[in-house]
């Protein structure tokens, strides 16, 4: 039996944890060769493999400064790393198979359909010609204007060099930012168009493409479904929730927004609520941030982005399905409703499920990580939300992480880029359906 066939013989979840596993060791190779370092040494193999992990995962933790050590060599690598694994290796082999004119089969329409989190196969090429049409027009429209703000701080071509690669790293929600000295966007931290259009691209990597698709056909439906009104509502009250409350921790910080005037404190404030929706990026100093903020963005990166998004965490629709459920039961109500639509009771089980299974991954990380490194459990479990969601930001432990505590970090990473749930469904042997159901029982709850 060749290997073709060994593959497809695998469920779709196990042949997506298998296709990114292996383009992580394969950009892990990359990475560790010596043209990919500015010092032509090469990089520890180790060290590279959790760059490629963070970059295919979107996540942008880094061991070593990406600006500085890597070559351009390296960086275009790390760029590719975070293409792919924004939009999903399945996409990016539909995308040739349909440029090729090869037939998509109905395995490989099973995988798409579990990669896009999807209820249904139908549609679902159609769904990818517009991931890659949007995904393709945003980034250069995004890296165009980057490209004309930094002319006025660097040559035409390291503009338009640095716009294409920030570009493609926030719209996937990776994080990784050229700048050197792990500042990230720092030194734009009151600059309005660097802010706003880093925005717009973490806000539509993070949404979705389902979300992106039914925007784009309103002018012909007139309508949108009731996933994309739930992911609009959640994403902008988290944003508006979020900016208020980092605004009034900060607003006395002297080492965050005390030194900033009014227009540069809402701007800050503005960025560090949509940042930990996985994106990474950062404009202040998330290590001087007070604790109360920090771990308020713990409880930001945990929520994460949404469904079929570039994002990670465990989405806006399972949070607001877990706050609907609560609402439902403390006012007596037997079904959770938005906008006049009731949700079905297995919508509800999953997003207990998967919010426990999150919570779970998160906790027992922390809780390994805290026995290994000489740090505050604070900051551990920010290091480790971090990496659950895909986001990237660091209070400055990633550098300092021992092997063991790199191997964990990615193991988290790959956990939270390739979803806890498809993750446990890709290791566990296949399960036959109970042909019997026991008999109805009653516990105290409470």
């Amino acid at each position: 039996m060749n290997v073709k066939k060994k593959i497809y013989q695998l469920a779709p979840p196990q042949i997506l944890a298998l296709g990114f596993a292996g383009i992580i060791v394969l950009g892990g190779l990359l990475l560790s060769l010596p043209i990919s370092s500015s010092n032509g040494l090469g990089l520890a193999f180790i060290d590279a493999l959790f760059t490629a992990t963070s970059a295919t995962c979107v996540t942008g933790l880094v061991v070593v400064d990406s600006g500085t050590y890597f070559s351009v060599f390296g960086q275009v690598v790390i760029m590719l790393l975070i293409q792919i694994g924004g939009i999903g290796f399945m996409t990016m082999t539909t995308l040739f198979a349909i440029v090729l004119k090869k037939r998509i089969s109905l395995k490989e329409r099973l995988i798409l359909q579990e990669a896009m989190n999807q209820s249904s196969m139908e549609g679902i090429v159609r769904l990818i010609r517009k991931v890659v049409i949007y995904s393709v027009t945003i980034e250069v429209i995004g890296a165009l204007l980057f490209t004309i703000r930094w002319s006025f701080d660097m040559s035409f071509g390291r503009a338009l060099y640095f716009g294409l690669f920030h570009s493609v790293s926030l719209f996937n929600n990776a994080g990784f930012d050229l700048f050197g000295g792990f500042r990230s966007l720092t030194l734009y931290v009151e600059d309005p168009l660097v802010n706003l259009v880093s925005i717009l691209l973490i806000i539509l990597g993070g949404l979705g493409f389902i979300v992106l698709s039914d925007l784009m056909d309103f002018r012909k439906t007139r309508r949108l479904t009731l996933h994309t009104k739930v992911v609009l509502a959640a994403t902008s009250i988290l944003i508006a929730v979020g900016t208020i409350v980092v605004f009034i921790f900060e607003y006395t910080n002297p080492m965050t927004l005390g030194s900033l005037n009014m227009g540069g404190q809402l701007l800050a404030s503005l960025f560090q609520s949509v940042t930990p929706r996985t994106a990474g990026a950062n404009t202040l100093d998330i290590g001087a941030l007070r604790q109360a903020t920090q771990f308020f963005i713990i409880i930001l990166m945990f929520i994460g982005a949404s469904p079929g998004s570039t994002g990670g965490g465990i989405k806006t629709t399972t949070f607001t399905t877990l706050i609907g459920a609560v609402i439902a039961m403390i006012r007596g109500k037997e079904d959770v409703v938005f906008f006049h639509y009731r949700l079905a009771k297995d919508r509800i089980y999953k997003a207990i499920t998967l919010t426990i299974i999150c919570l779970f991954l998160v906790v027992m990380m922390a809780m390994i990580l805290s026995t290994t490194e000489d740090h505050s459990f604070l900051m551990i479990l920010f290091e480790v939300t971090s990496a659950f969601g895909t986001v990237g930001l660091s209070m400055g432990l990633t550098p300092e992480l021992t092997t063991f505590g790199k191997f964990i970090i990615m193991f988290t990473m790959f956990a939270g880029r390739l979803g806890p749930v498809t993750l446990a469904y890709a290791l566990q042997p296949k399960v036959e359906k109970e042909l019997y159901r026991h008999p109805e029982g009653k516990i105290i709850i409470g």
